[in-house]
């Protein structure tokens, strides 16, 4: 287990792939997702049940 070894954390770090033994890490969403999501309007109908009448 060394260098070369495609299975071990060393060997994926100097390879520079990523796997189960050394998963990426997880990006936090941008500032504009962040805001997109809520800023966005809500234009949700009302559901129209058994018991309304038109």
């Amino acid at each position: 287990m060394g260098k070369g070894d495609k299975k071990s954390r060393r060997g994926k770090i100097i390879i520079g792939s990523y796997g189960v033994r050394r998963p990426k890490k997880k990006r936090k969403p941008s500032i504009d997702k962040i805001n997109e999501v809520e800023v966005a309007p809500t234009t949700k109908q009302p559901k129209k049940g058994k018991n309304e009448v038109e």
